[in-house]
């Protein structure tokens, strides 16, 4: 490798290095001041108005992202904007994260009285808890860094890291006071995969077409083709339209093991299992995924509301990026 190739890494993985050791910094330094921010975020009754200059307003329009996305209601406002009319924004039960590496940013600073005279509690992310801004705050959570992880020490990188890792820890810690769950955060994000997996019901991913049917006393010599042309590692086995057992690509490999030359004649029901696990068709997707995390199975056979099989789902439809079927 030349030499200028190595020392390009090596400036890299310097200051990945140096910004991982600063979000580490954050742990010691999370106490009651911490404590004290979540609980005022968790208890508002309106809007959580994120603000800042900069850099640190780039960062804290994205803490504002993923409290919105995590079931706090929040938007970015930027300060000069509240200067020309975008004031009005702040009302009654909102809350103001306001973001200052130095704690000193003018604009910030000349619009703290703004909030104040609305009564809006305010807590500060700033590297100075001498600061203005940390004095003008109900709550100030310290944002500081050692060092900037670029060679000249000046380019706002390991204290952006820091506060938006801090204001992740923030939506973290907010997510477990709400009991926030997967499917609300499904609620949040319709149009994407994921929201898109968790809202899902069985029928929306689940196999229909040529389902590998068996009958208890067919012969495995049979049932083997049925289950390999059906493609899904398993045979329904039913009887007078009810399902009485399942039998796997595994049942069969054991059953051949086992029986030797008997295996073809052997009947379906003496190698299968009774009592297969189900699920209904209008359950959630992601209900489907539990039950076979739970069992450590692979497959789903789907009952319709006579109790009739209808389909088959297996882990694979409840994976995020799985297709639907219909």
């Amino acid at each position: 490798m030349m030499e200028k190739e190595t020392m390009i890494l090596q400036r890299a993985a310097e200051c990945l290095q140096c910004e991982a050791a600063s979000v580490l910094a954050l742990v010691p330094r999370l106490d009651e001041s911490f404590v004290r921010a979540v609980q005022l975020i968790h208890d508002c009754k309106g809007k959580v108005v994120v603000t800042g200059v900069g850099k640190s307003g780039h960062i804290g329009s994205k803490i504002a992202a993923t409290l919105a996305s995590t079931g706090t209601p929040a938007f970015f406002l930027n300060p000069l904007d509240a200067y020309h009319g975008d004031l009005g924004m702040l009302g009654e039960g909102d809350l103001v994260l306001a973001i200052s590496y130095s704690g000193a940013t003018e604009e910030l600073l000349r619009f703290l009285p703004l909030i104040q005279a609305k009564h809006i509690p305010i807590i500060a992310m700033s590297s100075n808890p001498e600061s203005l801004l940390a004095q003008n705050a109900d709550v100030h959570l310290n944002i500081a860094v050692e060092k900037e992880a670029d060679p000249l020490n000046l380019v706002p990188t390991s204290s952006t890291t820091v506060t938006l890792a801090l204001g992740d820890a923030l939506a973290c810690a907010l997510i477990e006071a709400a009991h926030f769950q997967p499917t609300d955060f499904a609620m949040l994000h319709p149009g994407g995969d994921l929201g898109r997996k968790l809202l899902a019901k069985v029928e929306d991913v689940m196999f229909t077409e040529n389902l590998p049917f068996l009958t208890p006393n067919m012969p495995l010599s049979e049932a083997i083709e049925i289950v390999t042309n059906g493609k899904l590692g398993i045979g329904i086995v039913v009887e007078n339209e009810r399902l009485v057992g399942i039998i796997t690509d595994g049942d069969i490999r054991r059953a051949m093991q086992r029986l030797g030359q008997e295996f073809f004649a052997t009947p379906v029901k003496d190698v299968m299992a009774c009592h297969p696990k189900t699920i209904s068709r209008s359950a959630k997707i992601v209900e489907a995924g539990e039950t076979m995390n739970h069992h450590s199975i692979h497959s789903l056979i789907v009952l319709d509301d006579a109790s009739h099989v209808c389909g088959v789902i297996d882990s694979f439809s409840c994976l995020p990026g799985t297709r639907f079927y219909h």
